[in-house]
């Protein structure tokens, strides 16, 4: 029988299990008594599920969530009995054969999911729109019948200091104060900062387990988990008057020497990136336009880097996503499938 070659990917991210258990301490600390649970939807947000549910669960946290009844299926067998995982997009008809062979809950966000639920009789989540006007049912919803583990809503702007994070905790408040269930959950990563009025009795962080920073109070608490690294398919030389990349937008003013290394949008590095990102700590500039599979770095102070190097992209996310324009939850979502995924 044949044997297949053993396969290394030219691109990887190098993931830190210990920053991730940290990050997932401090946030429980700074939740006070509250239970903290982890958001792993996404793919664990681009990390692996697998992975980080498995190693939060090591640390001591016993609630996860998820998106949808497929990510459902991949986190629930990890999961022992004392932990519970609740799927955010409730319970569609299409799912219910899943649900119901599932040990994962529903988050009910419609009164056709809570019609569809109620006769099973089995415990679920209610989600109540507070403001965000997106998923979620009104603070006065019929829920009679229902079996309610946890009743939560979700802060729209608890990134920023806004009147708005008043108006959702009253209302949330309200909505606690007659609605009866086990436990009531309002706070992300950045509502857990904003101290415990928003805390209730569960905390979701979700982008400061991954070294997202969601509020200055966060700052120098979070640790970067995601350290992303493609290797240098060749140097080359260019001379002055010579363009890199798709449509000339950079021309060279003089000879350049340049590494292309072997990571582009298809990766989840974006064109946002173009002429704006650096490697290297800030010693590489990315020049030309980021491509589908590669990008070209200015390497002319470095007469030691060469094919077959590795190079490390400059990903801390907050920083990156000043540069980027792009959102710290798009920075770790996007990065895609090529990447071998190291953890250590």
């Amino acid at each position: 029988m044949a044997i297949a070659p053993v396969m290394t990917a030219p691109l990887r991210l190098r993931l830190d299990g210990d920053a991730l258990v940290h990050n997932w301490r401090w946030l429980k600390a700074a939740g006070g008594s509250a239970a903290c649970g982890a958001a792993v939807k996404a793919n664990g947000y681009g990390l692996g599920a697998v992975d980080v549910t498995t190693r939060l669960l090591d640390a001591g946290c016993r609630d996860f969530f998820v998106a949808t009844w497929a990510e459902a299926v991949e986190v629930a067998p990890l999961l022992p009995e004392d932990a519970s995982l609740s799927v955010f997009h409730g319970v569609r008809a299409a799912d219910m054969e899943a649900a119901l062979a599932s040990r994962a809950r529903p988050v009910l966000n419609t009164a056709e999911q809570v019609a569809r639920w109620k006769p099973t009789g089995r415990a679920c989540d209610v989600m109540i729109d507070t403001g965000m006007n997106r998923l979620g049912l009104a603070p006065g919803a019929d829920l009679s019948g229902l079996n309610i583990h946890t009743l939560m809503s979700h802060l729209a702007s608890a990134d920023q200091d806004v009147v708005q994070n008043g108006r959702q905790l009253e209302l949330f408040r309200n909505a606690a104060a007659t609605i009866t269930a086990q436990r009531y959950s309002l706070a992300n990563s950045a509502g857990i900062c904003l101290g415990a009025d928003y805390h209730f009795g569960l905390t979701r962080p979700g982008l400061a387990l991954y070294g997202g920073t969601p509020r200055q109070e966060a700052a120098g608490q979070i640790r970067p988990v995601v350290a992303v690294e493609a290797e240098v398919l060749q140097r080359r030389r260019i001379e002055a008057g010579e363009s890199v990349g798709y449509n000339a937008t950079f021309v060279a003013h003089q000879p350049m020497e340049l590494a292309i290394l072997n990571i582009g949008y298809a990766d989840g590095y974006l064109r946002a990136f173009s002429g704006k990102g650096t490697a290297g700590e800030g010693r590489f500039s990315i020049i030309g336009r980021v491509s589908m599979d590669l990008i070209a770095l200015d390497v002319s102070s470095a007469p030691e880097v060469g094919e077959g190097d590795w190079i490390a992209i400059d990903y801390d996310l907050p920083s990156a996503a000043a540069v980027s324009g792009l959102s710290q939850y798009e920075l770790l979502t996007l990065l895609g499938r090529r990447f071998e995924r190291i953890w250590r």
